[in-house]
């Protein structure tokens, strides 16, 4: 199921588009960025999130481009309402000059919305035009969307109050490796702080994502959890009840070290377009862990993951994909099913318990 709808398309096949800024001259520059293209076409633009909801009902258009910070009603807001009422594929426009700017990109995709694209030089950037083709790239990924998977965990969230943080520390000896990609920080969200504080191994995460973004979304997940949630670091060992979120730029994988398992990054060629990428990491995961791993294969485009999942299962390792009713975009878990490295397919509520009961399993079996 694709998001595309043939009553917001104009003559001629192309998309239709809302463009949402507070600045005239960036909607102005946004604007021109859509129309130069031949997919889809501007069908008309909002001032701020209460003008946004009243034209996502009169012009009804397929694709929602949305500032972050904005007066009367800020991005946040709208796009929750956007989700909850009248929902379709937003990408978020992020100026995130900070630590709080990156904060809120993370809450926007938590909160349904597809992608985000960082505008280069702030709130108002008068080089927009040089993310002219990653603009698209969101715009032409949210053609793609699952609505019903999205609208079934889109909702407005309370941050959780501070949770103690504990389970077994020390080496680990048993790893969960995560990959996710388009909706990942939203599925994210729900698994990980599904997962029991008192879990027998160690969870690494691979998130298409951007440096800097990557430590927001570490620090997001870490409020959620009952255990620690950091961004990895070179040469940190691998311990028991914490997780370790791959940082925006760096390869992450597992190696031996002098005290145990410990990670490895480096800045390597981008695998299937991105870095990090998973594969290299379960692929590690499947050389030091084997049989004593669980990989997981959340929402995201392309198939990055499939091949590292299949090398994991044929090491004795087990494989999970999110079912595609759930999933945001099925590209991922679908390529991880075909190639062979997934034992069990789940809905997204599902996958926490999933990953428990394996880890369980190879307990009992050692």
């Amino acid at each position: 199921m694709t998001s595309s709808s043939s009553d917001g398309a104009v003559p001629g096949g192309r998309h239709t588009v809302l463009v949402v800024d507070d600045s005239a001259f960036m909607r102005k520059v946004v604007s021109e960025i859509v129309d130069s293209s031949d997919e889809f076409r501007v069908v008309g633009t909002a001032r701020n999130g209460l003008d946004a909801i009243r034209k996502v009902h009169d012009l009804d258009p397929e694709v929602v481009t949305l500032d972050i910070v904005m007066p009367e009603l800020d991005g946040i807001q709208a796009l929750g309402y956007i989700m909850s009422e009248t929902p379709r594929p937003v990408v978020m426009l992020s100026a995130a000059a900070d630590a709080a700017g990156d904060e809120l990109t993370i809450r926007a995709l938590e909160l349904g919305a597809v992608d985000f694209v960082r505008k280069p030089s702030g709130q108002i950037s008068l080089d927009l035009a040089s993310v002219r083709e990653r603009l698209l790239e969101a715009l032409r990924a949210s053609l793609q969307v699952n609505l019903r998977g999205v609208g079934l965990l889109a909702r407005p969230r309370v941050a959780p109050p501070a949770v103690a943080h504990i389970g077994r520390r020390g080496a680990a000896s048993r790893v969960v490796a995560i990959a996710a990609s388009t909706g990942g920080p939203r599925a994210l969200a729900e698994v990980v702080p599904a997962l029991p504080g008192a879990l027998d191994a160690a969870v690494l995460i691979v998130q298409h994502m951007p440096r800097g973004f990557t430590r927001s979304l570490a620090q997001r997940l870490d409020q959620m959890s009952a255990f620690t949630v950091r961004e990895a670091e070179d040469g940190a060992p691998i311990q028991h009840g914490h997780a370790y979120v791959a940082p925006g730029g760096s390869h992450m994988r597992v190696v031996v070290g002098p005290d145990g398992a410990c990670i490895a990054l480096d800045s390597g060629p981008a695998v299937w377009g991105v870095r990090p990428a998973a594969d290299p990491l379960l692929r590690s995961v499947a050389e030091l862990f084997g049989a004593r791993a669980v990989g997981v294969v959340l929402t995201g485009m392309g198939r990055d993951g499939a091949e590292g999942l299949r090398a994991l299962h044929d090491a004795g390792g087990r494989g999970i994909a999110q079912d595609r009713a759930t999933s945001t975009i099925y590209g991922m878990p679908q390529a991880a099913v075909a190639a062979g490295g997934v034992d069990r397919v789940c809905a997204l509520g599902d996958v926490a318990a999933a990953i428990a009961e394996l880890l369980d399993a190879e307990r009992t079996r050692a």
